[in-house]
């Protein structure tokens, strides 16, 4: 399990997943505050590859939203204070650690507003390259 303390609203993380080579399925559950969270299917062989969806978490809705490995994940948080839960299946593994940019026009990703933080590795990752 771990847990992302967001201090703004307007805090971008993502969009990260793992490679095949250590693969991770995630439950993610807004415990305090709110976000739009976004997963992006990056999994060539799949029947919804480069789709996205996007769901809103708050402490208040209580919904939890299941990441499958090869799932790119990122979020938005939408008020100041928000704090996410995830569990995972397998520890973190730094060097099977992927990211593409959180505004690739490849993925379609209509965002409620410009994030106002975004870390420098969110901020500098690449476009995804299409398989």
């Amino acid at each position: 399990a771990s847990v992302s303390f967001n201090h703004r609203a307007g805090t971008l993380r993502g969009m990260h997943w793992q490679d095949r080579a250590a693969p991770e399925v995630k439950l993610v559950r807004c415990t305090r505050g709110a976000v739009l969270d976004v997963i992006v299917d990056v999994r060539p062989e799949s029947p919804t590859y480069l789709a996205h969806a996007a769901v809103e978490l708050t402490e208040d809705n209580g919904v939890a939203l299941h990441v499958p490995a090869g799932v790119a994940h990122g979020f938005l948080t939408r008020r100041d204070a928000t704090e996410i839960l995830y569990q995972m299946t397998t520890r973190y593994t730094p060097a099977a650690a992927r990211g593409a940019r959180w505004n690739d026009p490849t993925f379609g990703i209509s965002w409620p507003a410009e994030p106002v933080v975004i870390n420098e590795r969110d901020r500098t990752y690449p476009d995804y390259e299409v398989a």
